[in-house]
């Protein structure tokens, strides 16, 4: 993609369990330690707050509404940034612990797409994108991982 544009990525799904359950202690308590990682990271752009995030998953009319919702929308300066992040840190060792804290139906989620540099998107806008990823597959618009992966990765 050109220089003027970085990718956002947003994914989400539904817990097993409430929140204060302490099969989701793990998962929970390491949140922080995870998002602040991510934000170190090298091509790190910005992630929506917990506030934010945890509004549009609780909200009564909000995009979720489950009070069980557990998701994340951040924006990247490229794909090699996201990647190596997903993929090359210890946010790997809670994604293989996945089936431990949500639900197989309705887990892995995930869409990508370009915005224009500084475009900070919303959930709505990545749930729009996630549909069009459900229903007309990889596209410029809305993609998942093997879209862009290269060879190798």
């Amino acid at each position: 993609m050109a220089v003027d544009h970085h990718l956002a990525e947003f994914n989400f799904g539904t817990l097993r369990h409430d929140w204060d359950d302490p099969r989701i202690a793990d998962f929970q308590n390491n949140l922080d330690r995870v998002n602040g990682l991510a934000a170190r990271s090298p091509g790190f752009v910005w992630r929506l707050d917990d506030a934010a995030m945890e509004a549009a998953q609780t909200d009564e009319g909000g995009v979720f509404a489950n009070p069980r919702t557990a998701s994340t929308l951040s924006v990247w300066e490229d794909f090699d940034s996201l990647w190596g992040f997903v993929w090359k840190t210890v946010h790997r060792r809670f994604y293989d612990r996945r089936a431990e804290w949500y639900d197989a139906k309705g887990n892995g989620n995930i869409v990508m797409w370009w915005v224009p540099v500084g475009h900070r998107p919303s959930v709505t806008e990545g749930m729009e994108r996630f549909s069009h990823l459900q229903t007309q597959g990889d596209s410029d618009f809305a993609f998942g991982w093997n879209h862009l992966r290269p060879e190798g990765k």
